[in-house]
């Protein structure tokens, strides 16, 4: 099944399966790279999401990398819009992660301790990867917006910038900057996933302290700011990519 509003992004159709036009992925991924890049200069955080079980390992490993937060497991209700108790819950873990190291365990009962190791391993799983993340982020990558449309909505809401790996059966409408390609594919994931961590590594080595002021098409100022989308033509898309961007987007659009 794929989504009509995707036609601007497909090459044609073979054997009943769309295959995605490569030149929109290499104008996708850059525009997702310029803007991460400036993202990461002005000291922003990008908060990388994908869920499914092809993505989280990869996703785990390039935020790391890039020491940026992420979700790879369950996204929870209010991550974003109920930050306050999410930091919160980061807080009892840090408590149950110390407990379970020091001597105190050991006067718990071991009905008790069983308990306390099964409330931090749920949330080590679901939260560790946000420990870093001190306030909210000015952008999500996200590893398909139709398994990932709670976190989209939630980012929708508050104005945060969505990049996203779409394939053919997603709406381009509902991020800001859309990258069209294979979202099911493990190594079309990694190669996409890691061009964007390569970005924000980029902007981290040139890191101001300047507030960022940025347009999600990549550009600086006046832009727009209202989470409102900006799909349409930003000027900045020529295919003029490097081998490397190429070769992953070329590997990425088999879908």
């Amino acid at each position: 099944r794929w989504n009509p509003k995707m036609k601007p992004y497909i090459y044609g159709r073979k054997n009943l399966i769309h295959i995605v036009d490569v030149r929109e992925t290499v104008r996708g991924l850059l525009r997702a790279k310029k803007y991460l890049s400036q993202v990461a200069a002005h000291n922003g955080l990008v908060l990388f999401v994908g869920t499914k079980r092809q993505a989280g390992d990869t996703i785990e490993r390039e935020s790391l990398r890039c020491r940026m937060p992420f979700v790879s497991e369950r996204w929870l209700g209010g991550t974003l819009t109920n930050f306050r108790t999410i930091r919160s819950r980061l807080g009892r873990l840090e408590e149950l992660e110390t407990l379970r190291n020091g001597e105190e365990i050991a006067n718990y009962s071991k009905k008790m301790q069983s308990a306390l190791t099964r409330e931090y391993r749920k949330m080590y799983r679901n939260l560790n990867g946000m420990r870093t993340m001190e306030r909210l982020p000015e952008c999500l990558v996200v590893i398909d917006p139709g398994k990932e449309k709670n976190a989209i909505r939630e980012a929708t809401k508050l104005g945060i910038t969505t990049v996203a790996l779409i394939d053919t059966d997603c709406d381009p409408d509902l991020v800001d900057l859309p990258i069209p390609g294979n979202d099911d594919g493990i190594r079309s994931i990694e190669l996409i996933v890691s061009q964007l961590a390569d970005a924000v590594l980029s902007g981290s080595a040139n890191a101001t302290t300047m507030n960022p002021d940025l347009t999600r098409d990549g550009a600086t100022g006046g832009g727009n700011s209202n989470g409102s989308n900006s799909n349409g033509s930003t000027g900045d898309g020529e295919v003029s990519a490097d081998t490397e961007d190429a070769a992953a987007s070329s590997e990425a659009a088999g879908s």
